[in-house]
């Protein structure tokens, strides 16, 4: 069984900044992509960020230029860099795994982690 581990967040001020891991645990040979979602209170769950196993990465316009995503495939890690961070950010931050190879011939589709509070707050 996969399972996403998420850790890292917290109350930070408007303009500062928060790094957030997910940890992929269980049999994995591979993980084709990982990416970054968040979900305010009433709102859709939103996808801002993803990273492939190759390496390309793509961002949302609302996220371009401060957050950063990347990735350390031998621990089966993603982590997320949030600078300058806004209070309409706060919300709750997930990390989704696609495409999760656990053996030659099978993959999991989809995980999702438990979700962590990011608050933007003065």
């Amino acid at each position: 069984q996969v399972q996403l581990v998420e850790s890292g967040g917290g109350l930070v001020q408007p303009g500062g900044s928060l790094r957030l891991s997910c940890a992929a645990s269980g049999r994995i040979l591979s993980i084709n992509t990982m990416g970054w979602y968040r979900q305010a209170p009433g709102k859709e769950r939103e996808l801002f960020a993803t990273s492939t196993s190759g390496g390309s990465t793509n961002y949302a316009d609302s996220v371009k230029g401060r957050f950063t995503i990347t990735r350390d495939n031998a621990k089966n890690k993603a982590y997320l860099q949030m600078n300058s961070l806004k209070p309409e950010g706060t919300a709750v931050y997930y990390c989704n795994a696609k495409g999760i190879y656990i053996s030659d011939t099978t993959r999991c589709l989809e995980v999702w982690s438990q979700g962590t509070l990011v608050a933007v707050s003065s």
